[in-house]
């Protein structure tokens, strides 16, 4: 009898180790690529990353960071004049186009929640771009933020409706 309060008992005690383990809540799991790569994976970033590529940037933005991007949409190139994209991506015209895309990016992690209380921002360029915040709507230079706090494994996107240019 003692025997079997015993097997009992640590089979009892296995079958609730075994059950804690299966229902235990599984860990959140954290962003999986990089800036780049997210935005290369999303589909509406082509552009973007072309003119990443062209600028030598995109191993700057797969590094450690964190970094915050504000960037365009295909969209948001499509919008500007006809052949100004085509002209940017010219070997030529890189430190035009580098001055451009760092206009789109922040050292640091800037979440929305503090984007939000800023007037200004300072970018990688060094120039500050303006933010302003109008019931709900986040604008930075005019572009207008239509997703915010996508995460990354080396930073944030905010994903913006027009390409923002440095003064």
């Amino acid at each position: 009898m003692k025997n079997i309060r015993t097997i009992t008992r640590w089979t009892l005690a296995g079958a609730l180790a075994l059950s804690a383990l299966t229902i235990a809540p599984a860990k959140a799991a954290g962003p999986e690529k990089d800036i780049v790569d997210t935005a290369v994976a999303a589909g509406s970033f082509k552009t973007l990353a072309a003119a990443l590529q062209a600028a030598g940037l995109v191993d700057t933005l797969k590094g450690k960071g964190p970094f915050t991007v504000f960037a365009p949409t295909d969209e948001a190139f499509a919008k500007l004049p006809a052949g100004t994209v085509e002209d940017l991506l010219k070997p030529e015209n890189k430190a035009k186009l580098t001055a451009i895309l760092t206009y789109h990016v922040v050292a640091g992690a800037v979440p929305a929640s503090q984007v939000i209380t800023m007037n200004e921002i300072k970018t990688v360029n060094g120039e500050m771009a303006t933010i302003h915040v109008d019931h709900g709507v986040v604008m930075i230079d005019g572009a207008k933020v239509v997703k915010a706090d996508i995460q990354t494994t080396n930073g944030v996107i905010h994903v913006i409706d027009s390409v923002i240019l440095p003064r």
